[in-house]
């Protein structure tokens, strides 16, 4: 028995080499997988980025970059109209909200925005945007707001942007060459000091026809550079929000997943 089944294993590898010869040529074929949407946006024809309370950092207001940002990106995917107006005053509006039904005014949607005093409001974490998280459950001011705007889908949420050092040991490549002069690549474990920032915004989606929350969705992106290379804080909120617009896009609308699949021949 143990005979047979050795010669039956030899015949079979003998197969699977046989046709993995004749596979000599093999062709990339494109694909793309669509992926449904997490929220149904079909009763709504205007969306509104309300605006953001967020975290304080002098070289980047997480706020209003975040507003143009989704903003420019939901003009050029024509999903709905986008409301072209101020950005709510939200940390304003936390301050005096007591986060019951009654609500405070919706500001006039020519008049400007009311003035927020960043150095009163110091956020440099998730626990300190806690105090702040009831202005998102109050009902009443946002159908206030649905009702001044055309009752769209509003977006709204908090925006945590903020520099961040790690020290450690990282692995990377080196270079060297033996006795020979032939070129070898290692890999090197070196304990090195890194800076960077970390992107943690929360997306909140809410029905201004009855201000209920419709979805929430918390990301979290983060990029470490060597201590010694200098880069700008915009460079890095633009190339982390950069990846996780594609999310962000994929609650209101399909979107599809392009790859390559290997066909042997």
């Amino acid at each position: 028995m143990t005979a047979w089944l050795r010669k039956t294993g030899a015949s079979l590898t003998l197969m699977l080499v046989a046709w993995l010869a004749a596979c000599s040529s093999y062709t990339e074929i494109p694909i793309e997988t669509p992926i449904q949407p997490k929220l149904d946006t079909s009763a709504f024809q205007r969306i509104f980025i309300a605006g953001f309370i967020a975290g304080e950092n002098e070289d980047v207001d997480a706020n209003m970059e975040t507003v143009r940002l989704l903003r420019s990106q939901l003009r050029n995917k024509g999903l709905m109209r986008v409301v072209d107006a101020d950005t709510l005053p939200l940390l304003e509006v936390a301050k005096r909200a007591s986060g019951d039904d009654d609500a405070p005014p919706v500001p006039d949607q020519q008049a400007a925005p009311a003035p927020q005093d960043p150095a009163k409001v110091v956020i440099n974490d998730e626990k300190d945007l806690e105090q702040y998280q009831h202005v998102f459950a109050n009902v009443a001011y946002w159908k206030r707001i649905g009702e001044e705007y055309q009752q769209p889908l509003i977006v709204t949420g908090a925006v945590l942007f903020a520099p961040q050092q790690r020290s450690g040991f990282v692995q990377r490549e080196q270079e060297s060459y033996d006795s020979f002069g032939r070129r070898m690549v290692v890999p090197v474990r070196t304990y090195m000091e890194r800076k960077g920032f970390v992107l943690r915004p929360t997306f909140i989606f809410i029905d201004g026809r009855t201000g209920e929350t419709l979805h929430t969705e918390t990301f979290r992106e983060e990029i470490l550079y060597n201590a010694t290379q200098q880069t700008p804080a915009l460079s890095s909120y633009f190339e982390l929000m950069d990846r996780l617009l594609p999310a962000f896009l994929n609650t209101l609308s399909a979107q599809k997943i392009k790859g390559t699949r290997t066909l042997l021949r």
